[in-house]
């Protein structure tokens, strides 16, 4: 069995892989790179009932990587490039040749990926950092799950500029319920459900649009979607409104959230899984 490590800045991702097979995806949420890779180990071992013996390599990746030394708990790792990890990941988990790779999570990462050609098209700081963060200023909700739940409940018709409030008829291949600006309505009975829902509306568009952008870029028009904001039941919406818009494939593949640490753990293997 190989083991990928994702470390991250508040949380750590783990998976076994065996003979091709997913095993047992987990998250361990702690400050500390090195206790939370040691806790993940520890906790995937003890569900899945397995001995530091039954590991044959460990790889890891993530912007915590560089704080560990050569060996986890006795086993000796390998670190990988984050970028080339979310690449290899993504087509593993799609299935595909060659596609654009988003990794959501507190930013966002475009990378590039045809076959073992891996190359990072750039970023952007919008992502799961501006909802918890524009959420806790706007409405004061600091949990992720709550902000989820609010927006759930929420109209943008209180809060976002349409096509249709500015225009009768529709602008190119624009049709009226299409959001011109962002917040650019804003009406006075907005509720916080409404506000919720305008920052994941927003958050989800940008990073739609400007993946759209990364694929016409590198004449692809295959988006695979990781991190764990994939399964936001509003990024599902947005991303299919936006698929049907500018005719792309989004793919929102499962395990998604490991798309990383699977990517690091399939790394030295390349031959078996792309």
């Amino acid at each position: 069995m190989t083991i990928g490590i994702d470390i991250g800045g508040s949380t750590t991702k783990i998976v076994g892989i065996r003979k091709g097979r997913i095993i047992q995806p987990l998250t361990v949420e702690a400050n500390d790179a090195i206790a939370s890779a040691s806790g993940a180990m520890g906790k995937f071992l003890n569900v899945n009932k397995l001995l530091l013996s039954d590991v044959d390599s460990v790889k890891v990746t993530g912007v915590g990587a560089s704080f560990l030394d050569d060996n986890l708990l006795g086993l000796k790792i390998e670190k990988t490039d984050e970028f080339k990890a979310v690449g290899y990941g993504g087509l593993f988990l799609s299935g595909l040749k060659k596609a654009i790779i988003v990794s959501m999570g507190t930013g966002t990462a475009f990378v590039k990926a045809h076959g073992r050609c891996i190359k990072h098209l750039g970023g952007t700081g919008v992502g799961g950092g501006t909802i918890a963060g524009l959420s806790r200023l706007m409405t004061s909700l600091n949990n992720f799950d709550n902000i989820v739940e609010s927006a759930a409940k929420g109209d943008l018709n209180h809060v976002d500029l349409s096509i249709g409030d500015i225009s009768y008829v529709e602008i190119g291949n624009l049709p009226g319920n299409i959001t011109a600006s962002n917040f650019g309505k804003m009406k006075d009975e907005a509720s916080k459900n409404d506000i919720s829902k305008g920052i994941l509306n927003m958050v989800f568009q940008v990073v739609g649009m400007m993946a759209i952008f990364a694929a016409r870029t590198e004449n692809d028009t295959d988006i695979v979607l990781s991190g764990k904001l994939v399964n936001i039941p509003q990024a599902k919406k947005t991303f299919q409104e936006l698929s049907k818009l500018y005719n792309v494939h989004f793919h929102a593949p499962k395990h998604a959230a490991y798309c990383t640490a699977i990517g690091a753990a399939i790394s030295g293997q390349l031959d078996h899984f792309l």
